[in-house]
């Protein structure tokens, strides 16, 4: 019997045979092991762009190994880790119109701007329908100045299922980790999870009811709230089915999670529970955003007094500000790599089945018009991406090219990813994914 992952992979492997006839035996080998193995993807989108300045070492002008190169001060945290690291530059993003920020369209690989809602899934939700069934197929979670989380716990900037379907972050860690691990908590928490869990099945009948006798146009408005409360409370039951599992990995909660001294304790233990949630198998997708997908952002816990719109109007390249951040962004994916590392899976770690892409949801600056959009990518997916090099692009290919590499590698190839051939005229000179990048 076929079931439906089967069937979309199938349908997406048909509709791409063109260009699979195109791939090497070596590449077509990787784009099928992905059944052999759990794999497992994390994106990590910092705010106010990407300069190339800060990640390109000296010289490096045309593509090349980094076995000898040294990576710039704000990236060097990952020199250790170079033999894991993919720097690509010269893909654009011209059609998103990022300004500010691309929003969805970061993701999507399609036009976003401040307020307009997705026109169609981004690539994290896409990945996270390929790669094998979780409990919590996609866990986003938005790091941002204190006021902004404790105020706005949840927000939609980055992600999204389908057109005017975002996906919400999580930006209070509180509240994320009473969703994931308060069944198996004790005192306070346990009692808060308890007492929310019977005011979200509450809510989620009475809505059901009250939805019945609203105009037709209204009930499917409505539905997808009602639908919303289905999903958390159906969520908070597959937790508890596996408590005893989760146990093994839930985090330590401390003062940091109730009395952060700064914003950057919150950024901390996010990350903690989004390892977490990778390492027990809630999740095999991962976003992260930095700043949350718009122009806002703080770091005081760095020393830098400066935030928000502002720090986006500083040059990137050789300012101990933004050194500073990139480093601590650094700093994570060094500690996402080892937490990974360190658990055993198949024939090696969960690392050796991982990628982490990280790049910005606005190109390479603020302001910018997208014609360069800088990305790292980290790990090689099951073998399926070169590392330990650079590549530069000629900027005439889209960030949606990688996203058709990316599921590509997952096993569900595709010519282009969320660009008809219209746009493809325009903004794209070839089909396909970037070879480039694939082994």
């Amino acid at each position: 019997m076929i079931n439906r992952r089967t069937l979309l992979q199938g349908m997406a492997a048909g509709a791409c045979a063109s260009f699979l006839g195109q791939l090497s035996p070596r590449q077509l080998q990787a784009a099928s092991n992905h059944q052999s193995t759990p794999k497992r993807v994390i994106f990590f989108m910092q705010n106010q762009g990407f300069d190339p300045k800060t990640c390109v070492p000296e010289g490096m002008t045309s593509s090349g190994s980094l076995a000898k190169a040294k990576l710039p001060e704000p990236i060097e945290a990952l020199e250790p880790y170079k033999e894991r690291l993919h720097i690509i530059n010269g893909l654009h993003g011209q059609h998103t119109s990022p300004s500010h920020s691309a929003f969805f369209g970061a993701l999507g690989g399609y036009r976003g701007s401040d307020g307009v809602p997705p026109s169609a899934a981004t690539i994290d939700y896409e990945m996270s329908k390929v790669l094998p069934q979780t409990l919590l197929p996609h866990l986003c979670i938005g790091m941002d100045s204190i006021e902004n989380m404790t105020t706005k716990p949840t927000i939609a900037t980055l992600s999204a299922s389908g057109a005017g379907q975002p996906i919400f972050m999580h930006s209070n860690p509180n509240h994320l980790y009473q969703m994931l691990y308060g069944g198996i908590s004790t005192g306070d928490i346990r009692q808060q999870h308890e007492a929310q869990s019977n005011l979200f099945n509450q809510i989620e009948k009475l809505a059901a009811a009250k939805g019945e006798s609203l105009p037709l146009t209204d009930q499917l408005r409505y539905g997808q709230y009602v639908q919303g409360f289905e999903e958390i409370n159906g969520l908070r039951e597959r937790l508890a089915s596996v408590s005893d599992h989760l146990r093994k990995f839930a985090p330590q909660v401390d003062e940091r999670y109730t009395k952060p001294e700064f914003e950057t304790d919150w950024h901390d233990v996010l990350l903690d529970l989004g390892i977490s949630a990778l390492k027990s198998g809630i999740t095999n997708t991962l976003t992260i955003g930095s700043g949350r997908g718009e122009i806002f952002g703080a770091w005081k816990g760095l020393g830098v007094e400066q935030q928000g719109h502002n720090l986006g109007h500083m040059e990137q390249p050789d300012n101990p500000i933004w050194i500073k951040i990139r480093q601590y962004n650094s700093r994570m994916l060094v500690r996402i790599m080892e937490e990974l590392e360190s658990v055993p899976e198949g024939s090696g770690t969960m690392m050796d089945h991982t990628l982490i892409v990280y790049t910005s949801n606005n190109a390479d600056k603020q302001h910018t018009s997208g014609a360069n959009w800088p990305v790292m990518l980290l790990g090689n997916f099951d073998g399926a991406f070169k590392t330990g090099c650079f590549t530069q692009l000629d900027g005439k290919r889209p960030i949606n090219a990688l996203y058709s590499s990316l599921l590509c590698a997952a096993g569900a190839p595709c010519d282009r990813f969320n660009m008809n051939e219209q746009l493809a005229s325009k903004f794209d000179t070839a089909s396909g994914p970037l070879k480039e990048v694939l082994v």
